[in-house]
């Protein structure tokens, strides 16, 4: 991903777009060291506490595994067809007594069957194959999480090892692995239907998907679980559901409960409470011009600016008459402009609160007009 994708998704999925209307309803009660709830549709947090906290993210810490390796299949680096060597390191990592794959030493196995095991099973040896599959060694490949994590912008996030046992350093915040999750969504939505599996046999072994969520709401098709003595028991949950004006994707994360069932039930709490007490508001539509102003040096007077993905804001329910759109841009334009060029924010607003901000971005380029034009607005320039 380009540079002025990767800055645009951030400011999209991070701090700029974070709920702060003064009547809010408040969130639930949650048994948990911390938690996040993100609606990926527009971008926004709903609710947190302690999103900030350094916490172990145990095998939460696989989602970004697997961002690299759908990052690899996209890159043709990897395909799901190959077979893998199971090393006696990730044969090693497999025996700690923590989850596994049981993946035989010295066995060649599919990357789709180490995906299932990663994702569904939460091995630990599978990871570690990937890991290898991907970079060549544990190591690069820590190497590389550590990478992506600061193309995101993440700034306590610093992983140890690719599968999420518990290291000196090797920390998380619940913003942050909403981050990873979000952008996993977003990135990768082919391979999303991985987490939605119940279970996955291998080696005549069947193991369930410990998303307790998948067997009671429909709606959850994600995303993952994780548990340490030091992490507690961890969840990232995604679910979609339909309503009036489109579909709407939450995400929590849930990040120390006391139990499997706990994470659970806390997880689906605050599920519920995001889709009952907000409301998501379209106000325009994906690659729609929201703006038409004028362009100096172009072959173009005018420039079409809007954004790239649908304008959506979350309110809290029955308040959407309330939002306000304020448009402010880099003035003056000046050719020549590229399509996806940032040149302004849409700040939403409610009252005197500030809802959510997006880029204001360039729709269609608008090229440099030839010597005689740009002479000339060069001089209209001048004048004004």
């Amino acid at each position: 991903m380009n540079r002025l994708l990767a800055s645009i998704l951030a400011l999209a999925v991070t701090t700029a777009a974070t709920l702060a209307h003064a009547q809010a309803p408040q969130p639930p009660e949650v048994a948990a060291r911390s938690y996040l709830v993100f609606d990926v549709t527009t971008g926004q947090t709903l609710a947190a506490r302690e999103p900030d906290l350094p916490v172990e993210p145990a095998s939460l810490t696989k989602l970004m595994t697997a961002y690299l390796v759908f990052q690899a299949l996209k890159e043709k680096k990897l395909t799901l067809d190959q077979t893998l060597p199971v090393s006696e390191r990730a044969w090693r990592t497999g025996m700690t007594g923590a989850s596994r794959s049981f993946l035989p030493l010295g066995s060649q196995v599919k990357v789709d069957d180490l995906l299932k095991g990663v994702i569904v099973q939460s091995g630990n040896d599978a990871t570690v194959v990937l890991a290898e599959g991907v970079s060549g060694s544990v190591e690069q490949f820590v190497a590389a999480m550590n990478r992506q994590a600061q193309a995101f912008g993440l700034k306590a996030t610093s992983f140890k090892n690719p599968e999420g046992l518990t290291a000196p350093g090797h920390t998380s915040t619940a913003r942050e692995i909403g981050v990873i999750a979000t952008r996993l969504i977003r990135d990768f939505p082919e391979y999303l239907p991985y987490y939605s599996i119940r279970e996955f046999t291998f080696n005549k072994i069947k193991q369930p998907n410990r998303n307790l969520l998948l067997y009671r709401d429909p709606t959850v098709d994600g995303l993952k679980t994780g548990y340490t003595d030091a992490a507690g028991y961890c969840l990232v949950t995604t679910a979609k559901r339909s309503f009036p004006n489109g579909e709407r994707r939450l995400l929590t994360v849930v990040l120390g409960a006391a139990s499997m069932e706990g994470r659970a039930a806390e997880s689906q709490k605050l599920l519920n409470w995001g889709y009952t007490a907000f409301d998501a508001v379209k106000l325009y539509e994906a690659n729609q011009a929201v703006a038409t102003p004028e362009v100096w040096k172009g072959k173009s007077r005018t420039a079409k600016l809007g954004s790239a993905q649908a304008v959506m804001a979350s309110v809290p329910r029955g308040e959407g008459d309330k939002l306000k759109t304020e448009i402010t841009r880099t003035d003056p334009l000046v050719a020549p402009l590229a399509k996806g060029q940032v040149v302004g924010t849409i700040k939403l607003s409610a009252g005197n609160a500030a809802v959510a901000e997006l880029p204001l971005t360039v729709l269609e380029n608008v090229e440099q007009a030839g010597l005689l034009g740009r002479a000339w607005d060069s001089l209209r320039l001048w004048i004004k």
